[in-house]
């Protein structure tokens, strides 16, 4: 007697390709290569460096950016690209903290500046912030090898 001997299967083999699904994933995994540098809005300023962990944001963050020139911007202005003064930067800030305050959700607030800008500037763009409501308030660097954002 065979003690091998093979019985025939009873019912369906049920396996799943999975081979579909990697090259969906695949294509996937490139749209998002390729659309995240997109995504970032603003206004090109030359960061100062520094070591700091990196801080997701669990929402959209405002973004004060203060180019070269002292110019202001906000990346959730009706117009990311155009100066904003004092007055309209503390306005627009004001108003989008107080929606999110209505909401019962905070709102993140950094500040982006160029590192050959007047520190000056800088606290500027902080004391308004503070003056409009921002309570916790960060500022972006970037990392000194490497080319990503990171936050303080």
């Amino acid at each position: 007697m065979n003690k091998f001997r093979h019985q025939p299967r009873k019912g369906p083999l049920a396996e799943i390709n999975v081979v579909p699904y990697i090259d969906v994933m695949l294509v996937l995994l490139v749209i998002f290569m390729v659309t995240a540098p997109l995504l970032s809005q603003g206004i090109k300023v030359n960061l100062p460096q520094a070591q700091a962990k990196t801080i997701t944001p669990s929402q959209e963050p405002l973004i004060v950016s203060v180019d070269q020139a002292g110019n202001f911007y906000l990346n959730t202005a009706a117009y990311p690209g155009n100066a904003l003064n004092e007055i309209q930067l503390s306005q627009e800030i004001s108003q989008q903290l107080q929606a999110a305050q209505q909401e019962k959700r905070t709102r993140q607030v950094f500040i982006k500046g160029d590192k050959n800008i007047n520190y000056g500037k800088i606290v500027s763009a902080m004391v308004l912030l503070q003056k409009a409501g921002a309570i916790d308030i960060g500022l972006i660097t970037e990392a000194p090898d490497q080319h990503t954002t990171h936050t303080t």
